[in-house]
């Protein structure tokens, strides 16, 4: 492989046809637990299902991101994963490649990065994700962070979007009036909310998304996922792939819950089918009423 080309596909400008950009999105804070594997893995598989070429690039020694896509089913849509963890030599180079052709990144960045770390990372990125939870630790130290990311000349000098994600948002949570606060005066907003849901626990812990599984079983979820997708790729409209993956539905009285997801290909459209019941015949006709042969005199006289 020549250098100029593995360097260029490391920044995100794959050789081939019209020289096309790749979209990449940083998914990042600097406090743990927030969700960015969560919100990463959908980002990708949402991608993926809409036949764009993906990658996933995971930072994180802990590798959560590349632990969901040793989970995916082969028939699942194609998602390329690489490994970008920091070594004891200092940063990967290999692992962290790019395939030619590829049209959305997906980086998953690890909690607590700082300098040449993040650096790397912020170099790569066309737009930033930040998930945070309801806490007021969380919301503090993400205000912080952004304030933080913000102060750095290169995140302005290159146009790199920024936007929030609230994250594990339930009913009986308070808002993120503080957070929205300092953000709008940043000019800045939080883009959507994404619930408690045990359908993102499910997904991740058997290598699907949210767009890959039964409608019915995530429509909730789609809809407040849509605007980030839409956020992240302007102009972008999230279809559903032509596999369904089906997610383990909620046991019922008597039946036990399915322990396996199954991959299902496209259902054929199948043509109506006849009917079967047999119809009564159709009733005699009547003999129409005869009238009274006075009346019928009568009547010819009025024609007459």
């Amino acid at each position: 492989m020549r250098l100029g080309g593995f360097f260029g596909s490391l920044r995100g400008v794959p050789k081939g046809e019209g020289k096309r950009r790749v979209n990449t999105t940083l998914v990042i804070n600097s406090k743990g637990g927030s969700g960015k594997t969560t919100v990463t893995t959908n980002l990708a598989s949402c991608f993926a299902a809409a036949g764009a070429a993906t990658a996933l690039l995971d930072y994180d020694p802990q590798g959560s991101s590349l632990n969901w896509l040793r989970l995916r089913d082969p028939l699942a849509p194609k998602i390329h994963g690489a490994s970008a963890a920091p070594q004891k030599s200092g940063l990967r180079s290999f692992g962290r490649h790019v395939p030619e052709g590829t049209r959305q990144l997906i980086i998953d960045a690890p909690a607590g990065a700082s300098g040449l770390l993040l650096q790397d990372m912020l170099s790569r990125a066309n737009c930033i994700v930040i998930p945070v939870q309801p806490s007021a630790i969380d919301i503090h130290a993400t205000a912080n962070f952004v304030r933080d990311l913000l102060l750095r000349g290169n995140i302005r000098a290159r146009n790199i979007r920024l936007a929030v994600v609230a994250n594990r948002v339930r009913k009986t949570t308070p808002v993120y009036q503080p957070l929205e606060r300092f953000l709008t005066s940043l000019g800045l907003t939080i883009v959507t909310r994404l619930s408690d849901s045990e359908t993102f626990v499910k997904a991740a812990e058997t290598g699907v998304g949210i767009f890959e599984m039964d409608a019915s079983l995530s429509a909730m979820e789609r809809e407040q996922f849509q605007p980030l997708m839409e956020w992240v790729d302007v102009g972008y409209r999230v279809r559903t792939a032509s596999t369904v993956i089906e997610m383990p539905r909620v046991a019922v009285a008597g039946r036990a819950q399915q322990d396996l997801i199954r991959t299902l290909p496209p259902r054929p459209a199948l043509p109506a089918r006849a009917a079967t019941t047999k119809m009564p015949p159709p009733a005699p006709a009547q003999p129409k009423p005869q009238l009274p042969a006075w009346l019928s005199r009568l009547s010819q006289r009025f024609v007459e």
